[in-house]
């Protein structure tokens, strides 16, 4: 009899709640740590981005060099991005499908940027490619210019993205298995059409949200593309460079009208985000289940 009393009383004590008041607690402090760290700061952004006006505004976005920071912007992401996805691929395929000699040294190699300082990958390429760095005099022999310039904006860039498609499309695909692209190569698909009509469906959700978080961080990088740009206006300055020249200037409402767009750029990703990252839970756990 005592040994089924305290079976109940586990049993029961297993559905028993926390006090209401510590939930309540729990949630205030969670809704007030979002409020001051994040809404506040957001809300802050636009309201003194429109300080001035809508027409303050939009001159400051359209002020020539405004205008060139974000086709830098723009073209930094649109070549890195792609070049990323094709690395994340391929480095998840290799990882997930295939055990090899060194597999654990890549997986240490992929998150490398997460563990090194932007700065200091932006010092590495300035050592290797500036003009007393290591190939600087080869280069600049033959009129080639990397750091100072685009090519430099555009390498750091990919150095500190590079790990974000490749680690969220690793343990979707491990989480897969390899039992149907087997079955697929069994009855006489090729590589190719093994991944588009097999492997693809299932990791679709994984690369958006790859792409999004890759596509974030390339738009909003700072501490790298500040030590290889050379802050040269109009020219080697991205979003986040300009909104520090703006600022420093004292030309608050165009630094914070040009930072709104970063801060636009982060609520569109949080959303996409959200939604990717909901598919993708439901995609593994499907496969799990299946398994």
């Amino acid at each position: 009899m005592v040994g089924n009393g305290l079976h109940k009383k586990e049993r029961k004590g297993a559905t028993v709640t926390e006090p209401a008041w510590v939930r309540w607690l729990l949630i205030s402090v969670a809704l007030a740590f979002l409020a001051l760290f994040l809404v506040l700061p957001l809300a802050a952004v636009f309201t003194q981005a429109l300080e001035k006006g809508w027409e303050a505004y939009l001159a400051a976005l359209t002020e020539p060099d405004t205008i060139s920071a974000i086709r830098l912007t723009l073209i930094t992401a649109a070549v890195c991005v792609p070049l990323n996805l094709f690395f994340g691929i391929v480095a998840a395929w290799a990882i997930a499908k295939f055990s090899f000699p060194g597999k654990s040294f890549l997986i240490t190699l992929i998150d490398l940027p997460f563990s090194v300082s932007p700065v200091v990958s932006g010092l590495i390429y300035v050592l290797i490619f500036g003009l007393q760095g290591w190939l600087g005099p080869r280069l600049q022999e033959h009129d080639i210019k990397i750091i100072f310039a685009v090519p430099g904006i555009i390498l750091a860039t990919i150095f500190v993205t590079f790990p974000f498609i490749a680690r969220e499309l690793i343990p979707l695909m491990e989480a897969q298995g390899r039992e149907e692209e087997e079955a697929a190569l069994t009855l006489g698909a090729s590589g190719l059409q093994t991944f588009l009509r097999v492997t693809f469906p299932n990791i679709k959700w994984g690369i958006l949200y790859g792409v999004i978080l890759c596509n974030a961080r390339a738009m909003g990088e700072f501490g790298a593309v500040s030590v290889v740009s050379g802050h040269v206006r109009g020219s080697t300055n991205t979003i986040p460079l300009q909104v520090e020249i703006l600022y420093n200037e004292y030309s608050y409402a165009a630094a914070f009208a040009v930072a709104s767009l970063l801060a636009l750029l982060a609520l569109v990703t949080l959303a996409v985000k959200t939604v990717s990252e909901w598919k993708m839970q439901q995609t593994i756990t499907a496969a799990e289940t299946e398994r």
